[in-house]
């Protein structure tokens, strides 16, 4: 059985005192969740929210890095860095990284290789545009863009490799795939990994779907079989509509009373 992970991607919201306080809301609501829990946060975040998660069961992310170690980069992180600052995840490839930031596959593939050598868990993310979708190449474009991504690295590294399905027609619209479409491209993408890397690879690699994920369609898309969690934006920026999402097992809400 594959442990469900829901991240939260805070992308460019909160300030530090901002940050702090909405970490503290979401200590008590996603206690004992049936999932891992990561808030992935803006880097001036990293120092309040690690203090203030403290020793509870959420883990500290972030939602990008390079891939050197260090050097003439100005502006950007290495993965020792985020490491001495508490993360234990990163975000690689977002859609808006990519497409704001002229982030390519092959830079993805670069930081996920660097990522997973420094000891860190990268969530790499894959998807297709609307009108590539509508011209049939969703399969073929999540299938290369994840083995591209994965490229040097040996099948028991795939297998702690979190993959985030997220069709960027999805991000920030309001629009989700259906939870059918979202599983059969999930299961593209696991079914590439097979071919690759081998079964007990794609068995045990950990496959979210991103893409407008909230409160209200999370339940289907967590019923599906292929879905291992979420990748969630705006409603991670809410400690109850996250911790909804969290604490949804076996087709129903788990939430704890009081809490």
């Amino acid at each position: 059985m594959r442990t469900p992970i829901i991240a939260g991607n805070w992308k460019m919201n909160k300030t530090p005192a901002e940050a702090k306080a909405l970490a503290e809301a979401l200590i008590p609501l996603v206690k004992n969740a049936p999932c891992t829990v990561v808030l992935c946060t803006p880097a001036v975040d990293f120092a309040a929210v690690s203090e203030a998660i403290g020793g509870a069961n959420i883990k500290l992310g972030a939602q990008n890095m390079h891939w050197q170690p260090g050097g003439a980069y100005t502006g950007e992180l290495s993965a020792d860095m985020l490491l001495a600052a508490g993360c234990a995840y990163v975000i690689l490839g977002h859609s808006e990284r990519r497409q704001y930031f002229a982030e390519t596959d092959e830079s993805v593939n670069r930081k996920t290789l660097a990522a997973v050598r420094a000891g860190l868990i990268p969530i790499v993310c894959v998807g297709e545009t609307r009108s590539q979708r509508e011209e049939g190449y969703t399969d073929t474009l999540v299938a290369y863009q994840t083995l591209t991504a994965l490229t040097g690295l040996t099948a028991a590294q795939v297998a702690q490799v979190v993959i985030a399905y997220e069709p960027v027609w999805a991000i920030g619209t309001g629009l989700t795939a259906t939870d059918e479409e979202a599983n059969d491209t999930v299961g593209v993408i696991r079914a590439a990994i097979r071919r690759q890397y081998g079964d007990a690879a794609a068995g045990a690699v950990r496959i979210q779907y991103g893409g407008s994920m909230n409160p209200a369609n999370a339940g289907g898309l967590m019923r599906q079989p292929e879905i291992d969690g979420g990748l969630i934006g705006g409603a991670s920026l809410k400690a109850a509509d996250f911790a909804k999402v969290v604490h949804f097992e076996n087709g129903k809400w788990k939430m704890e009373s009081g809490k």
